[in-house]
């Protein structure tokens, strides 16, 4: 009878056990990870756990729905991102929109008058290409906006940057004194500007040649002819051959500097000017490690300039070694180009 009585009473522990179990689990239902109802934020509260008070519950849950970042920096969420991370994707983007028109250009303006070896016969390709991405829709879309919206979001990273560092170093208060400065911070800890990379540098320069060499073929016979129909390679050409020095001067820094850009550019964008250098940035203290690292870091940096050494000479080639000694254009058309050239200051 005793016997009965302890099996009786084990079965019904047993019973209470498995029930508190049980109601200690909390049984959801399976939802689709980008369903509305699988946001961690719902309006929805959780039911309270056996073992913890209802009123912590609902501040554990108020503390989780003021403070999103959580999941957020885990990318859980599509939250978390700050001006930067879109102004570099769109600065990126707009570059790949360049590159097409660059492709074009450089196919017709150099590989081409290569191939021809003279400048009337590349003519007509260039004028083909312009089909391309001279008309009134291309010609902002692949040339006139990507470079505005690349340049635009460059200067807003670094006055963003400079606005953060200003902030980090002297707090709120962004009207500082010279006198409360350190006297061992550089000038450019002291004016919060972040410091010129390469390629950086390169982009200004460049968008001062491009600019210059757009107003060249492009904005001045708009605005003194009305139309750019005549200039072609042969403008250029007349250009070399009536003004040799600003000529050679204004191409080389216009193919050494953009070609060096883009090159870079592009390193970056995939990942491999992150890791170019000739010297190491960090010691790891492994002799054999630091060997191995600075092997690889000097690789990709003769990788990436001998890229952009290639790109220079093939521009180069057509360039300055078929276009630039294409000779003076006689006639009517000649002089077109001398009036125009006139209105360039500093040539007379």
């Amino acid at each position: 009878m005793e016997y009965r009585t302890l099996r009786s009473r084990a079965s019904q522990d047993t019973l209470v056990s498995n029930a508190s179990t049980s109601l200690s689990l909390l049984e959801l239902d399976p939802t689709p990870m980008d369903s509305p109802a699988s946001v961690p934020y719902s309006d929805k509260d959780l039911p309270p756990l056996p073992e913890q008070p209802e009123e912590s519950l609902s501040d554990s849950t108020h503390s989780l729905r003021s403070n999103p970042t959580t999941t957020s920096s885990v990318g859980l969420s599509g939250a978390g991102h700050g001006p930067i991370f879109y102004l570099t994707r769109i600065q990126r983007y707009s570059s790949y929109t360049f590159s097409l028109f660059t492709t074009l250009h450089l196919a017709t303006t150099s590989v081409i008058p290569v191939l021809a070896r003279s400048v009337p016969a590349s003519e007509s390709y260039l004028l083909l290409a312009r089909e391309i991405y001279q008309t009134p829709l291309s010609e902002p879309l692949l040339v006139a906006l990507p470079v505005a919206v690349h340049v635009g979001a460059g200067i807003a990273i670094r006055l963003i940057r400079r606005s953060q560092n200003i902030r980090r170093y002297y707090g709120d208060d962004h009207h500082h004194r010279k006198g409360s400065v350190p006297a061992k911070q550089t000038p450019t800890l002291r004016s919060g500007w972040p410091t010129f990379s390469y390629i950086a540098a390169s982009g200004y320069g460049f968008t001062a040649i491009f600019a210059a060499h757009a107003f060249m073929n492009r904005g001045l016979p708009l605005l003194v002819e009305g139309d750019s129909a005549n200039i072609g390679l042969a403008f250029v050409a007349h250009g070399f051959a009536k003004h040799p020095v600003i000529s050679w001067v204004s191409f080389i820094s216009l193919i050494g500097v953009g070609v060096g850009h883009m090159v870079w550019g592009w390193a970056k964008w995939v990942g491999a000017a992150q890791g170019a250098g000739w010297q190491l940035e960090r010691h790891t203290g492994n002799a054999a490690v630091d060997k191995q690292i600075k092997k690889k870091r000097r690789r990709r940096l003769l990788v990436i300039n001998g890229v952009a050494a290639i790109g220079c000479v093939m521009w180069a080639a057509g360039g300055l070694g078929v276009v630039a000694r294409g000779g003076e254009t006689l006639g009517w058309v000649g002089k077109l180009y001398d009036g125009l050239y006139e209105k360039v200051p500093g040539l007379f």
